[in-house]
């Protein structure tokens, strides 16, 4: 049996009181331990004590005053916690760190409990007597779990300690020096792009509202009969939690919530709106979209202008397009892609849907229906940002991704199909899934091209640098790729690609790459093709910023316009006629409208003009608008008519259109019925006619459609240089 030694009791005084602990005790636990209160910031109980605030000071009889949490008691000693000396110095302290505060701060705001006002207004510290920082600091917004702000930050080094000590994170650490001085997340990173789980210990630890619970974004989900709200104690006991600090978990209760699905109920439905993600524990769900693969056609008219149009839908088969690329699957909100053909899926436990539903508030992207018996957690964006930055969490989610969608994406590339299986097999265990956060830029206009990219989740916004501004050429969605031109041409990147939004990619090494080309002439000569285009609309572009001043069309937004209806403004008597020709046309819809910018005596009636910023594209949750490489947008057959590109057109320009089908009825099991389907349509500038009708129709000869590079050249005098 071994012997327990214990350190020898040392005896002291605090505050004229006979004292003894053992050797090794700190000044200011021997007074906690004895109910004597020595105010601190920079100590918490569970951490290494460090004597940075120095508000802990009190008198050993020594030349100056000594940090309680560091120095220890020794034989005799003699200690004065609430000398006037102490008491002087302590508030002096107070009247620095409250120079720099603001407040009330966040915490204090909120809940009255920071700890720094709360110590100041006991000492009796009022206005500061020293000068204010001039500068801010700033805030950071970039986490969906906590809010930032710097301002409020006093450098105590508790959430460093928290995030090192407690949780071995490893995050959280110092930047600058003197008053520069400042915490910063990994090398002074974004705390939502840093490594950071949201574990929230940081937030616990902090004393004032530098570092506080994001409830902006919402903590509470309602529960039903068939739901259970989950407590801080039951969320612990995941394994996906396990590493969580319950605090945070308590402040966001009610934020994921376990619920249970009968065989044959809906679960979400394709278009609506959303702010949750699905997380299935238990079962297999159905998800698939109801809508018709077709796309809106106008026919009629072919013996005049007279005849009425009709709108109606029709099959990729019927109606063979331009550039139809995506002819293999359609993407969705859900770690499986759907086929084209038979647009259904089956997703099973461990699967995740509805990431950019939650993360971004896009419309669902297709109805989800349980199969079986279903026990799935509903979770709102705070607890989706714990989960995702989650390490086990997130390896199984990749995992389930390389092994699930990998392949279906890239084959959904038609060019890709030829890779074989082992190649195929070598790309899932050498890629990387890299996320990037909104903002945030994937790759640089004229960096070195070393990679080859694949949309995983998430908006990505493809734009050239010119002289006079930016122009965007694409919003690339889920199962689109770039970096192809750079990596085939000069090795320079052509494009500049930032994430919109929460951005998720497959990055293929440019070995990888090169050495796919190599082996698969097929996928090279694809490639090299699409690139060849790109370039050839990119040099066209350069060539006419060249010629006409691009700022004159940057204020109008007109510069990238395929052809725009213009009415010239000394003719036209406003009598709506090419407004009224244009609903005739298209089944009572119009897709004009008679107001728009002006330049000089001339009006750019709202009609799509194919904008050089298509803010349309942003945000279709399966990615059914998109532009073709001339720039013009294109509405693909499974718009699913959830209306969020005609809201996003800032001029109007987009519209819905209803049509009858016939859908299966809720009520009567395997019987059809007719309902209306709508669908996402845009001016075609009718195309089917010789003259498009709100041209013909005016009786003035004020509209005109006009290819705008040449007439705002020839209306600024450049006409000649084209």
């Amino acid at each position: 049996m071994g012997t327990t030694t214990t350190a020898p009791l040392v005896e002291f005084t605090i505050d004229g009181k006979p004292l003894q602990a053992p050797a090794g005790t700190t000044v200011y636990d021997a007074a906690r331990l004895n109910g004597i209160a020595i105010p601190t910031l920079c100590h918490l109980q569970n951490q290494t004590p460090v004597g940075v605030c120095r508000l802990c000071v009190v008198d050993t009889g020594a030349r100056v005053l000594t940090a309680a949490c560091v120095r220890p008691v020794e034989p005799g000693m003699k200690v004065a916690t609430n000398s006037e000396k102490v008491l002087a110095a302590r508030k002096t302290l107070l009247e620095l760190l409250m120079a720099d505060h603001p407040s009330p701060c966040t915490r204090q705001a909120h809940s009255g409990d920071c700890e720094l006002e709360t110590l100041a207004a006991a000492a009796g510290v009022g206005t500061s007597r020293f000068a204010r920082r001039t500068v801010s600091r700033g805030g950071d917004d970039s986490s969906l779990a906590i809010a930032v702000d710097h301002d409020a930050c006093i450098l105590c080094d508790r959430c460093i300690r928290g995030c090192d000590e407690i949780k071995n994170n490893f995050v959280l650490g110092r930047m600058g020096k003197g008053y520069s001085a400042g915490i910063a997340f990994d090398l002074n990173s974004p705390m939502g792009d840093s490594t950071c789980i949201s574990c929230g210990e940081c937030m616990v630890s902090c004393p004032t509202g530098a570092l506080t619970n994001k409830g902006v974004v919402g903590t509470a989900l309602a529960a039903g009969a068939s739901s259970e709200t989950l407590s801080a104690e039951q969320l612990h006991k995941l394994p996906v939690f396990a590493s969580v600090s319950g605090t945070f978990l308590e402040l966001n209760r009610g934020a994921i919530v376990q619920r249970h699905y009968r065989k044959g109920e809906v679960i979400c439905r394709e278009g609506e709106y959303g702010s949750t993600a699905f997380y299935i524990l238990e079962g297999k769900a159905q998800v698939a979209i109801s809508t018709p693969i077709a796309h809106v056609k106008t026919q009629g008219g072919a013996h005049g202008f007279f005849k009425r149009l009709t709108s109606v839908l029709v099959g990729r088969e019927e109606d063979k397009r331009e550039e139809e690329v995506r002819d293999r699957t359609i993407p969705i909100d859900a770690s499986v892609d759907l086929s084209y053909g038979n647009p259904v899926a089956e997703l099973g436990s461990g699967d995740l849907f509805g990431e950019m539903t939650c993360m971004n508030f896009y419309p669902r992207s297709a109805t989800v229906r349980a199969e079986t018996d279903v026990v799935a957690y509903e979770m709102l964006r705070n607890v989706l940002d714990i989960m995702m930055k989650n390490k086990t969490f997130r390896a199984q989610l990749d995992e389930n991704y390389r092994k699930r969608a990998l392949e279906s994406h890239l084959r959904g590339v038609p060019m890709f199909a030829q890779l074989s299986p082992d190649f195929i097999e070598h790309l899932k265990q050498s890629v990387e899934l890299i996320r990037y956060a909104p903002g945030q830029i994937i790759a640089h206009q004229g960096d070195a091209a070393d990679s080859f990219y694949l949309v995983r989740i998430g908006f990505v916004k493809i734009s050239e640098e010119y002289p006079g501004g930016e122009l965007v050429l694409a919003y690339l969605s889920r199962g689109d790729y770039f970096g192809e031109i750079g990596l085939l041409g000069g090795g320079v990147r052509t494009a500049t690609c930032t994430a919109l939004d929460h951005v998720e990619v497959v990055r293929i090494s440019g070995d990888d790459f090169r050495q796919m080309v190599e082996l698969f002439p097929a996928v090279r000569t694809g490639l090299e093709a699409v690139a060849a285009e790109r370039r050839s609309a990119n040099a066209q572009r350069l060539q006419m910023v060249h010629n006409v001043p691009i700022d004159q069309f940057l204020s109008q937004g007109l510069m990238e316009a395929q052809s725009l209806l213009i009415l010239d403004l000394e003719k036209c008597t406003r009598c709506d006629a090419c407004v009224n020709a244009c609903a005739d046309a298209h089944d009572g819809v119009t897709r004009l409208i008679r107001e728009g910018l002006r330049f000089e005596n001339f009006l750019v009636a709202t009609s799509c003009r194919q904008c050089r910023d298509p803010l349309c594209m942003v945000g279709c949750p399966v990615g059914s608008i998109r532009r073709r490489n001339s720039l013009e947008v294109i509405i693909e057959d499974w718009c699913i008519g959830c209306g969020l590109c005609a809201r996003n057109c800032p001029y109007g320009n987009i519209n819905l259109h209803p049509f009858e089908v016939m859908g299966p009825d809720p009520e009567h099991a395997g019987r059809q019925k007719a309902v209306v389907q709508q669908k996402a349509t845009s001016c075609d500038l009718c195309t089917h006619l010789k003259e498009p009708s709100c041209v013909y129709a005016c009786p003035h000869d004020a509209a005109h459609r006009v290819d705008p590079r040449k007439f705002f050249g020839d209306l600024m005098g450049q006409g000649s240089s084209q």
